[in-house]
């Protein structure tokens, strides 16, 4: 109770402050790291970007900083994700920090996930917040932005638009990558702890085996399941996500004789990290044919 009351001394302070950004650059606030990356790579260094969550941080249950509040009162946007466990708990409080600010969500126009399997309080239709991790909502995400920047400085509409281009032309190499990569294994299993892939796994026909369900940690009964799961398929690979618990995934991993691979979703070099996932994937795939 103390920290939420914490916070609203600081959403009262800086809702009531006129004082303007010390910088010569506009403030942009994103919710993860990968957001950060489509700011910068179609508006260039047009923008200071504030990220909410920062590397390392769970976006399902995450408190903003004091200092990342006082940047979002400065900044002319928010853009958000929409179906993040923090951000349905802060995202009003944020919006009253600075009604001034474009709100923005990432997951407009993009085919959401409504699954049983989500985290509670992901948002009020219980969609599957891991959009961004999949190149096909990449693209969606792209002109989002544009979009945004575009409305934002009009003027530049030349150069986003180029840059826009640009960050497609790589957003398909990953898409195409995917596709060929992928088209051998249509239905087939990969596990995760943290069930991060599910658009990854449906936009190029896998199935995505997760530890945690509904957001919780696996009952005896369904970690038993996931261990036989597990040894029908003959995975090998348990991905588990940078800065997340791996002792289920570690239990399972012991009984079936799988191996542990870390991934980084949240990380900032989105094109780096997709690839990454995307390969990891590939040749967890081929190690799981019997």
């Amino acid at each position: 109770m103390h920290k939420l009351i914490k916070l609203l001394l600081i959403l009262l302070l800086v809702s009531c402050s006129s004082a303007p950004h010390a910088g010569n650059r506009d403030v942009i606030t994103v919710s993860i790291s990968p957001f950060k990356y489509f700011v910068d790579a179609i508006g260039g260094s047009d923008y200071d970007v504030n990220i909410m969550v920062p590397a390392g941080a769970d976006p399902h249950i995450y408190e903003p900083a004091p200092g990342q509040i006082i940047a979002l009162s400065r900044s002319v946007a928010f853009v958000s994700d929409g179906y993040l466990g923090f951000e349905v708990t802060w995202l009003d409080r944020f919006y009253g920090a600075n009604n001034r600010m474009k709100q923005v969500s990432m997951a407009k126009n993009i085919d959401l996930i409504k699954a049983q399997e989500h985290h509670s309080g992901e948002g009020e239709e219980g969609a599957d917040p891991h959009y961004w991790v999949s190149p096909r909502a990449a693209f969606i995400m792209a002109a989002n932005i544009k979009s945004l920047l575009t409305e934002l400085k009009p003027e530049n509409r030349e150069r986003y638009e180029k840059n826009y281009s640009l960050l497609c032309d790589s957003i398909a190499m990953l898409d195409r990558k995917a596709r060929v990569l992928f088209s051998g294994f249509a239905g087939k299993p990969f596990m995760i702890f943290h069930p991060a892939l599910g658009y990854l796994a449906r936009d190029y026909n896998l199935v995505q085996l997760a530890v945690e369900f509904e957001g919780k940690e696996p009952s005896p009964s369904y970690l038993k399941k996931l261990i036989d799961d597990s040894r029908s398929e003959n995975i090998k690979v348990i991905f588990i996500q940078k800065g997340f618990d791996s002792k289920n995934a570690g239990a399972i991993a012991s009984e079936t004789g799988a191996s542990l691979r870390s991934i980084d979703p949240l990380g900032y070099d989105w094109y780096r990290n997709v690839n990454d996932i995307i390969e990891a994937v590939h040749e967890s795939l081929l190690k799981s044919r019997k």
